[in-house]
């Protein structure tokens, strides 16, 4: 690896500590219907999300809620001593990228086969504090 870009990398290995992040691999839904509960989230509060993703009947609403909790606690080992409701966390970030696909064939008739998809994605939040930001602006 070239000096450059080890540098990049440990930097980029550096800022992801400082994060509050979760991932979810390889879930069995596709991409099409994770994002359409992804856009139904995103730049919300912390609170309101896990409300609407409750009540949301939407599958991939319990997959989403259940990896925002894990995004939570992930926050609070980072920030131990700080209040999840005092720091008025938000979703910073979420999207879906698409994994593999499992190819399967379905009998048609007349002796042909027709190609099944079966498509999964991987999920990822990643949490910000309005408070830290709010922070950062009044020391410069």
């Amino acid at each position: 690896m070239g000096a450059r870009k080890r540098i990049k990398a440990n930097q980029m290995k550096e800022a992801r500590k400082t994060k509050a992040f979760a991932v979810l691999h390889d879930c069995p839904s596709s991409p099409q219907k994770m994002r359409l509960v992804a856009d139904l989230v995103r730049g919300m509060d912390v609170q309101r999300a896990l409300d609407t993703l409750k009540f949301c009947p939407k599958e991939a609403a319990r997959k989403v809620e259940k990896l925002l909790l894990s995004a939570i606690a992930n926050w609070s080992v980072k920030n131990e001593g700080q209040r999840v409701d005092d720091a008025a966390l938000y979703i910073k970030e979420i999207f879906v990228d698409g994994a593999g696909i499992l190819k399967r064939l379905r009998p048609a008739p007349q002796g042909r086969a027709h190609r099944i998809r079966k498509r999964s994605n991987h999920v990822t939040i990643v949490l910000g504090s309005k408070t830290a930001v709010v922070e950062n602006t009044v020391k410069e």
